[in-house]
């Protein structure tokens, strides 16, 4: 039985009783310093593990707001080296809270794979999320993730059918993370009732932990999520929480203003479940 951050964390919540709470941030926006703030606050804000966005000019499956992150980031000077000196200076301070780095292919397949995944071990990174490396083509990066001791973390969907998800979850570990809506990220709201079928299906197929994700933004969606879930992901009300601060639409500045957010989220998560037969 593998021993990652990611594994002891899920394991300790389970104990607890009650889901984990994901938040979903890019990395470096709206630049280097102010996002490293932000990442050094969510684990006291609530926040269990931290999925890193790496920016990219073509994010596919991001909604405005995440594409909007990503503009803002890149125009900042952000690449995928720099939001690996982003964990390795968060890891200065805390070496406990699973991260997890989210983005595409393309940087990664320039940057190299045993590259990355050596530079990113050595940086603290637990994990990745490639969202356009279907499974038939990632054996290589696995092969280096695992060499590295990363976990390779897939994507599963409504569209997902038994047959599918085999495929999904061979050589998954850490979690498997179910997109609750077709579609982007942050353009249409979960529902619960409807995904805790998929969540059962899943957690079936892999044997792992299941963060359900996409189209989750108010503690109330959240809460709802966390009754039937392994791990709860917020990402698109963070990243526009940046955006409204940046904009002066809040009396807050950039960093007060997602953490405040994510103390918000991170309380009903950690309720959801109180009283729960």
């Amino acid at each position: 039985m593998s021993n990652t951050r990611i594994d002891r964390r899920f394991a300790a919540l389970a104990a607890e009783g009650r889901a984990a709470f994901v938040a979903y941030v890019m990395g470096g926006d709206p630049d280097f310093d102010q996002s490293l703030e932000i990442v050094r606050g969510l684990p006291a804000a609530g926040v269990d593990i931290i999925e890193l966005g790496f920016a990219f000019s073509d994010p596919m499956a991001e909604g405005p707001s995440i594409q909007r992150a990503a503009l803002r980031a890149l125009k900042a000077g952000m690449t995928l080296n720099r939001t690996l000196d982003l964990v390795a200076e968060f890891r200065k301070g805390d070496n406990d809270t699973p991260i997890v780095l989210m983005g595409y292919l393309n940087p990664l397949f320039s940057a190299g794979y045993d590259k990355f995944a050596a530079r990113a071990a050595e940086a603290g990174v637990d994990g990745l999320i490639c969202v356009d490396c279907p499974p038939e083509e990632a054996d290589e990066l696995t092969d280096a993730l695992e060499a590295n001791g990363l976990s390779l973390i897939r994507l599963a969907t409504p569209t997902s059918d038994d047959k599918r998800l085999v495929t999904l979850v061979k050589r998954t570990s850490g979690f498997v993370y179910y997109v609750s809506v077709a579609g982007v990220t942050g353009v249409k709201a979960a529902d619960a009732t409807a995904v805790a079928p998929a969540v059962a299906r899943v957690k079936a197929a892999s044997g792992l932990p299941v963060a359900v994700g996409f189209g989750i933004r108010t503690p109330e969606q959240a809460a709802a999520v966390a009754k039937i879930a392994d791990g709860v992901v917020v990402g698109s009300a963070f990243v526009d929480a940046v955006q409204d601060a940046l904009e002066g639409k809040t009396n807050e500045n950039v960093t007060a203003s997602v953490l405040s957010k994510a103390k918000a989220l991170a309380k009903a998560v950690r309720s959801a479940r109180v009283g729960q037969a």
